[in-house]
């Protein structure tokens, strides 16, 4: 199981990384930097290696700390409920409590979850996204990638654009078909523009390319993406590429 920049530093499970924990990691200071409240996060894997090789590449960023660390998702629940991280990042696969059941466990907490996977097509990832995951990612991503990704779920955005995520939340869709249910049997609430819009986030589009697409300004789509959010009674971009694709609304190519 690789990991972008693993150090083989120590880490500790379960339990908050202070500044007094063997083996925490310190966060820089860069000089002339903001000095805006860093995203404080929490790292939830099995494997000690992964999670102290993520632990060590997120604190070279001055705007992260790691606040702790869970090697299964029992822990990654009672760490986030005792530290209130603006973010952790959730293996699937793990013992005691699987990060499926932990994600949904942290559901209206306030604390958004990104999915950490292999390359395999991972069934679970879809169940995961449906439990309330703010997006997903592959574990052998560069490490711009990875902090990219952090800032941009911490922000609340779901993590769509790569083709890869679009690739796999067709998949799952094609995989498991079935009536639409909750707020995807709800798209007829929508406009003719709204659903246009719902259409363009699922195909992975962001805002400015969205925008482009329809000729409008930023701020216009901005406003159709919240009231699709709101009309279906969901949390981000990621739950509307779900229902867009568990509505029919937009179908998954086969061979994607």
């Amino acid at each position: 199981m690789s990991t972008p920049g693993t150090s083989g530093m120590p880490s500790t499970s379960g339990t908050p990384i202070t500044p007094d924990t063997p083996g925490a990691p310190s966060t820089p200071s860069t000089p002339g930097t903001p000095t805006a409240s860093p995203l404080r996060l929490v790292i939830a894997d099995d494997h000690e290696v992964v999670r102290a090789g993520y632990a060590g590449l997120l604190a070279t960023q001055p705007d992260f700390t790691v606040v702790g660390t869970a090697a299964d998702g029992a822990q990654a629940v009672d760490l986030c409920r005792k530290l209130l991280p603006d973010l952790v990042l959730m293996d699937v696969r793990m013992p005691v409590m699987d990060g499926i059941e932990a994600t949904g466990r942290l559901a209206g907490t306030g604390t958004r979850v990104l999915i950490l996977t292999t390359f395999d097509l991972d069934e679970h990832v879809y169940d995961a996204l449906s439990a309330g995951a703010a997006g997903f990612l592959l574990k052998d991503v560069t490490a711009e990638r990875l902090f990219d990704a952090v800032r941009v779920v911490a922000a609340g955005e779901g993590l769509l654009a790569p083709t890869v995520t679009r690739r796999l939340i067709a998949e799952f869709a094609r995989l498991r078909p079935g009536p639409p249910a909750g707020p995807a049997a709800r798209l007829d609430a929508l406009t003719p523009r709204e659903t246009e819009v719902l259409r363009l986030i699922a195909e992975g589009l962001s805002n400015p390319e969205i925008a482009g697409r329809l000729h409008v300004s930023e701020e216009t789509v901005k406003t159709h993406v919240s009231r699709v959010l709101g009309k279906l009674g969901l949390r981000d971009r990621t739950q509307a590429v779900v229902a867009a694709y568990e509505s029919g609304l937009v179908v998954p190519r086969t061979g994607a």
